[in-house]
């Protein structure tokens, strides 16, 4: 209880700073939805022809190599209820090509704001518990998210989860956002959560330099999982660096460590070497992204990116780190990536190849369009 105390604390000093401060008026307004739109399709394919799409090995080599794909088809409804509330429903439609189990409906939750400084939300979200829970996939200035939220979206820390937060700002010299999460953690659209505990977790940004966009993001959170107590924790830091009128450097870089309790509690128990603490994860990743405001007709901007990222999903006990290369181009139409197309390569390299698994060194070359609706 201490170490979640020294977690939240952050976070509850921001709440505490804007007791007693007047809540300023809000206007009424009458109930109405509004409807969004995303679709993205992509064709890729693997430099080897044993290793599929997915990254899998296949000693046979019989593999599917080469795809085209719907990613994403989303629809988001947006109800304001009244001034203070709205609800949100966020639908993947393309997630019926396969087994739509657990899948399909991806945000579903109310909102209520009782000032800048306090809101709450409950429901079906994503948890702020990093950089790239901040901003959708669509603007992401890359081909897609990176190794690590996938993994700590496994161990329910990111990605979609059932729950409850309370979030706001704080103006000042200093700017302060920060949200504070509690969680079943065992993903999206389960009937119920698969044991008693639940996953805590906070975040708190700071605006360093206003005129670079500077902000740093600390990360950090607890929970009880199948009995066994389990922490997980980051560091990020994002810039904007102005080169001239039409350049400038966009920076995103983030650090995570923490238990990889979905490994551990995956493994057969006669498999298992000791407790969940010896299986952990760690990740990092650096992204620079270079856009050049052209404004040609409908060509709004370029941009050319290489993100690198260092993952070990089990670095204590059989570590085989995966380090990856995304080196991508794209091409925004119109403004806030209404249209875009992508051209970019994930270059994975593992530290030992194992025959018959993902862990293989592979090259996937993805073109990718994508609009906004």
């Amino acid at each position: 209880m201490k170490r979640f105390l020294i977690l939240l604390l952050p976070a509850i000093l921001s709440i505490l700073q804007v007791a007693g401060q007047e809540t300023p008026k809000a206007d009424s307004t009458k109930a109405k939805i509004t409807m969004k739109g995303l679709f993205q399709a992509r064709y890729a394919f693997s430099s080897h022809k044993d290793i599929d799409i997915n990254g899998l090995q296949h000693a046979n080599g019989k593999a599917i190599y080469n795809d085209f794909d719907i990613k994403r088809a989303r629809l988001q409804f947006t109800s304001k209820i009244s001034d203070r509330t709205d609800v949100v429903l966020l639908l993947n439609l393309a997630d019926f090509k396969s087994d739509p189990a657990n899948k399909v409906l991806e945000n579903a939750y109310i909102t209520y704001r009782l000032n800048p400084y306090l809101n709450a939300k409950m429901g079906q979200f994503r948890p702020a518990f990093g950089l790239e829970d901040m901003y959708p996939v669509d603007v992401i200035k890359s081909l897609d998210y990176s190794n690590q939220y996938t993994a700590f979206g496994s161990n329910g820390w990111q990605s979609f989860q059932i729950g409850a937060s309370i979030y706001g700002a704080v103006p000042g010299a200093v700017p302060v956002k920060y949200e504070l999460s509690v969680v079943n953690g065992n993903g999206r659209n389960q009937t119920m959560d698969n044991d008693n505990g639940k996953h805590f977790s906070s975040r708190v940004e700071l605006g360093l330099i206003k005129s670079l966009k500077m902000n740093l993001g600390l990360n950090g959170g607890l929970a009880t999982v199948q009995g066994s107590n389990v922490y997980a924790t980051g560091v990020d830091l994002s810039m904007v660096l102005p080169v001239c009128k039409k350049w400038k450097m966009e920076i995103e870089t983030e650090f995570k460590q923490g238990d990889n309790h979905a490994l551990y509690y995956g493994l057969d128990s006669a498999k298992r070497v000791g407790g969940v603490s010896l299986y952990q994860m760690w990740g990092m990743y650096f992204l620079p992204n270079l856009r050049y405001s052209i404004n040609y007709h409908r060509l709004s901007s370029l941009e050319f990116s290489c993100r690198y990222e260092y993952f070990d999903n089990n670095f204590r006990h059989a570590s085989n780190p995966r380090q990856t290369y995304t080196p991508m181009i794209g091409a925004e139409f119109l403004k806030s990536y209404n249209a875009r197309i992508q051209f970019g390569v994930n270059i994975d390299h593992y530290k030992k190849n194992i025959v018959g698994t993902t862990q293989y060194d592979n090259q996937l070359f993805v073109l990718q369009v994508q609009s906004r609706l």
